[in-house]
C-alpha cells in the first residue's frame, strides 16, 4: 500500500504551557453534568462553599468577588472600581505582563510611572522607594504589581514592595496580579498587605480560562466609594446589591461545579503541600536547563537573580543563532509536546516550560526528555544529561 504517510503524532498531547494548564479529569468530570438553576439552595451553598475556599486560597478575611472574564477582566475590574480619571499610579516592570497592567491602566484614563527593571534581574528596591519617599503630596494612588511574571520566569517579591511601602509611610494601594502564582507559589493576602489580589482560572486552579476571581480589601472598597471611572459589569457596588451570588448577569454554574472540586483537590494535598511539589517540580527543570547550558553554548536560565526564579514557569534563553520557534514547532508538530514561546521582545529568543497545575514527576520528565528530543532534532546545540540532572534533583 502506497500513499502519503500520516505524521499526525499519536498519544496524549504533553502539554506544558505555562497557562492555559492541565485541566485534571476529576475537574472534568465535575463540569460534565445538567446546568442548574443558580437561584436553586444546592447552588447557592455551592457558591458559599467557593467563595469561603478562595479566601482560604488568598489567605484573607476580605472580601472576594467572582467575575466571568480572563484574567484581564480582574485587571480592569481593579482599576475602574478604584480610581478616577487622571490619578497617578506606579507600575512595577517585572516583564511583559506587568507593561500590559500599564497600557490597561493609561487606556481607561491613568496616568501611569513605570518604576523601570531589568528583566532577567529585577526590581531594585531602593528605586520603588525612592520615588515613594519623594511624592511628599502623595499623588501615587497605587502601586500596581505583577507577582510571578509569566513571560521571564521571575518572581517580586510581594512582602518587600509592602515593606518599601510601609518604610516611606505612603498610603498608596497595593494591587497584585498572582494569575500565574496562585495556588502554585506561597502568597499572603492579608499578611502582606495586599490591597487588591487579581487571580485567574486557567492555571493553578487548574480550570478553563473564563473565570476571574478577585480578592479586595476593606481598604481597597472605601476608595473604591470615592472612584469615578465608569463601570457596570465589574461593578463591585452594584455586585453587592445582587446578592447571594453578588453577580452582574447570569451566573456561569460550570465555572462553580469545577472550581469546587479545584478547591477539595488543593486542600487534600494541603497548600503547603501544593507549594513544596511546585518547588521540587521548578527546581528540577531548572537543574536540566542548567546541565544543558554547561558547555557555555546551549540553553540558559533567562532570569539571573536566583532567589527570584519561579516556580510555576521557567523560561529558556537559546542560543545566539537559533530561534525558539522553530524549535517548539518541531516539538508540537512531531512530538506532540506544547511549549510556551516567548512574548513581546522575547520572541523567538525564548521558550517556556509550564510546570503549574496539575502536574507530578512523570509528567515533568516526560517534557524534559521531549525538549531535549526537540532540540536535537532542530540543530540547537546542547549539553548532555540534562534529563539526569532533573532525575538527581527530584531524587535528592
Amino acid at each position: 500500500m502506497t500513499g502519503q504517510v500520516n505524521t499526525k503524532p499519536r498519544g496524549r498531547q504533553f502539554f506544558n504551557n505555562p497557562g492555559p494548564t492541565n485541566i485534571p479529569d476529576r475537574i472534568l468530570r465535575a463540569m460534565d453534568r445538567p446546568v442548574m438553576d443558580f437561584l436553586a439552595p444546592e447552588f447557592l451553598e455551592m457558591h458559599r462553599a467557593c467563595y469561603a475556599g478562595m479566601k482560604r486560597i488568598f489567605k484573607t478575611d476580605q472580601e472576594v468577588y467572582f467575575h466571568a472574564s480572563t484574567g484581564h477582566g480582574a485587571w480592569e475590574a481593579a482599576v475602574a472600581n478604584l480610581f478616577s480619571p487622571g490619578d497617578l499610579v506606579l507600575v512595577i516592570e517585572t516583564g511583559y505582563f506587568s507593561l500590559g497592567f500599564k497600557e490597561l491602566a493609561e487606556t481607561l484614563g491613568l496616568k501611569v510611572e513605570v518604576v523601570g527593571a531589568d528583566w532577567r534581574k529585577g526590581l531594585e528596591f531602593a528605586k520603588l522607594s525612592e520615588r515613594l519617599a519623594a511624592d511628599k503630596g502623595h499623588e501615587i494612588k497605587a502601586v500596581l504589581a505583577v507577582h510571578n511574571e509569566t513571560a521571564t520566569g521571575m518572581v517580586l517579591p510581594l512582602a518587600e514592595v509592602r515593606r518599601a511601602m510601609d518604610q516611606t509611610k505612603h498610603p498608596a494601594l497595593l494591587l497584585s496580579d498572582t494569575i500565574s502564582s496562585l495556588g502554585s507559589m506561597e502568597y499572603k493576602m492579608d499578611a502582606w498587605g495586599i490591597d487588591v489580589t487579581i487571580a485567574g482560572s486557567q492555571k493553578g486552579l487548574m480550570l478553563p480560562t473564563g473565570m476571574a476571581i478577585t480578592g479586595v480589601s476593606k481598604k481597597a472598597l472605601e476608595a473604591s466609594r470615592k472612584a469615578k471611572l465608569p463601570k457596570y459589569y465589574f461593578n463591585w457596588e452594584l455586585m453587592e446589591q445582587r446578592k447571594p451570588q453578588r453577580f452582574i448577569g447570569t451566573v456561569p454554574v460550570h465555572f462553580f461545579f469545577g472550581l469546587t472540586e479545584s478547591i477539595k483537590m488543593i486542600e487534600e494535598e494541603t497548600l503547603e503541600g501544593v507549594f513544596s511539589r511546585h518547588a521540587r517540580l521548578g527546581e528540577a527543570t531548572r537543574a536540566a536547563v542548567r546541565a544543558w547550558g554547561a558547555k557555555g553554548n546551549g540553553p540558559t536560565l533567562y532570569g539571573q537573580t536566583e532567589e527570584r526564579l519561579s516556580n510555576s514557569v521557567t523560561t529558556v534563553l537559546m542560543p545566539e543563532g537559533h530561534t525558539s520557534d522553530a524549535m517548539r514547532k518541531i516539538a508540537l508538530e512531531r512530538f506532540n509536546l506544547s511549549l510556551g514561546g516567548g512574548l513581546g521582545p522575547l520572541m523567538g529568543k525564548v521558550f517556556r516550560i509550564g510546570h503549574l497545575g496539575d502536574l507530578n514527576e512523570p509528567m515533568l520528565l516526560g517534557c524534559l526528555a521531549t525538549t531535549e528530543l526537540a532540540m536535537k532534532t532542530a540543530g540547537v546545540p546542547f549539553a548532555p544529561g540534562g534529563v539526569d540532572a532533573a532525575i538527581q534533583s527530584l531524587a535528592s
